[in-house]
């Protein structure tokens, strides 16, 4: 298993100093995305993190550096078509336009989102004949099975990356796996589907179709009546009916589901398929990346690292939360930053009056006349304004200050429990990603880990 060991990761150093911090290596992006047995990159991790994000701009990196990359998403939000300026996307690879390409050859960006319901009708289409594929296609058991069948996207998505492989017209495919409730899911679901789809009870089912006609029924009448008659009570008689006429029109293909659930787990764990972990630095979202982490390894697929996204800093680190915290305190208590002779406070209103040095009895200059007295109070007024607001100022640097601390706390339990585990650290945008131009900032940040100043 590769889990950030490969070339192109080194130890994480502190910012500005150059010096080993000992926590995880560096993931290097631009190796990965450069290497030309990388074939899949599989993008996964606990929903919300921005695995759709990562996985597109991945995808327009790798094509800007000369790859020929097609990103495969399952984001119900269609955010990625936008980002990439395509009106939309379907079951088919589009080609997104305004990819400026460095390589020699010539890179080319395709982007799809995967049709589950059409997923399936593909492959029923491609293993059945014509009037068996149709029967299939407009049973309602199948309507149902093939639009909501609790992880049949995971499998579906498995299915559509089996097939992109197989035609072998791109040389590097990015895959956004589906927002479950569980990163788990993703692993479980295609051999979950498979085996149901081949396990017991639906070969019993197919039993009175393989017996043929009345003399299979009337054989197992006997000992499937009660079961049948119960069944039919709890699901309906025509449900049951549906059930069995698609179990009977799918018979020559269930075979074909757990092999194909095989050799997509054989794709996965094949040398040319890298694994990134994608997470945000918070603890629920972290743990879900490192219980995924020590999943990959028990199944032996490779993991190529952690990346890391909105992750918070600081330009003035050094000035901690504590003090920041203190220092606001004081301004709000007697308007001084600090209570050490010779900072400066508020000054009193009575010494402010203005005088020359050289004639301390000179009159006050005409600006300064008594039409004019009520703007004596306005530099006080002002005064007071920025105290107040340099308060506030302190206290969201303080915030801010927390915020980085807790982070750095939750990345440092990551690192203690997977030291193995490259990373690359992606700084928080102050905005939503909505074009190329975001993405290829979000690449940027991606290859550089650009952890911000004071998270490291």
């Amino acid at each position: 298993m590769r889990a950030g060991t490969e070339p192109g990761t080194d130890a994480r150093t502190d910012a500005g100093t150059g010096t080993a911090t000992g926590t995880a290596p560096v993931l290097d992006t631009d190796a990965l995305l450069d290497d030309p047995d990388i074939r899949i990159i599989v993008c996964c991790g606990s929903g919300g993190v921005g695995k759709t994000t990562t996985a597109a701009a991945l995808g327009v990196r790798a094509a800007e550096r000369g790859r020929k990359v097609v990103v495969l998403t399952i984001d119900p939000a269609r955010r990625l078509a936008q980002s990439m300026g395509i009106l939309s996307l379907d079951n088919v690879p589009r080609r997104v336009p305004g990819i400026e390409s460095a390589g020699e050859g010539g890179g080319e960006l395709h982007a799809m989102m995967l049709d589950m319901k059409r997923t399936f009708d593909e492959i029923v289409e491609a293993h059945a004949e014509g009037e068996r594929a149709r029967a299939i296609l407009e049973n309602p058991f199948y309507q149902s099975l093939s639009a909501g069948f609790a992880g049949t996207q995971e499998y579906m998505a498995m299915e559509k990356l089996g097939q992109l492989r197989a035609r072998n017209e791109w040389d590097l495919i990015v895959v956004d796996t589906p927002p479950s409730r569980s990163a788990l899911d993703f692993l479980d679901a295609p051999k979950r589907l498979g085996s149901f789809l081949d396990g017991k009870f639906i070969k019993l089912l197919m039993a009175p179709a393989k017996m043929g006609g009345r003399a299979g029924m009337k054989f197992l009448n006997v000992g499937m009546s009660m079961m049948t008659g119960t069944l039919g009570k709890l699901l309906g008689g025509q449900f049951l009916r549906d059930v069995q006429t698609f179990v009977a029109a799918m018979d020559t293909m269930f075979g074909g589901f757990r092999t194909r659930a095989d050799a997509t787990y054989r794709l996965l764990q094949a040398p040319g398929t890298a694994f990134l972990v994608v997470a945000t630095p918070e603890r629920d979202a972290l743990r879900e990346a490192a219980y995924f982490v020590e999943r990959l390894a028990a199944e032996d697929m490779p993991l190529a690292g952690l990346v890391l996204n909105r992750v918070h800093g600081s330009d003035a680190a050094r000035l901690s939360a504590e003090r920041a915290l203190a220092a606001a305190e004081n301004l709000d208590d007697i308007g001084i930053v600090d209570q050490t002779t010779g900072k400066a406070g508020l000054r009193d209103p009575a010494d402010s009056a203005v005088t020359s040095p050289e004639d301390p009895e000179s009159p006050p200059s005409p600006a300064r006349s008594e039409d004019t007295q009520d703007d004596d109070t306005e530099p006080v007024a002002d005064a007071v304004s920025v105290e107040q607001l340099t308060a506030g100022l302190l206290r969201l640097h303080a915030e801010r200050m927390q915020v980085v601390a807790r982070e750095q706390r939750t990345r440092d339990s990551f690192t203690a429990l997977h030291p193995e585990v490259a990373v690359t650290e992606v700084a928080a945008l102050p905005g939503d990603v909505h074009d190329l131009a975001g993405l290829r900032a979000v690449g940027d940040r991606l290859a550089t880990d650009s952890a911000p100043a004071g998270a490291a």
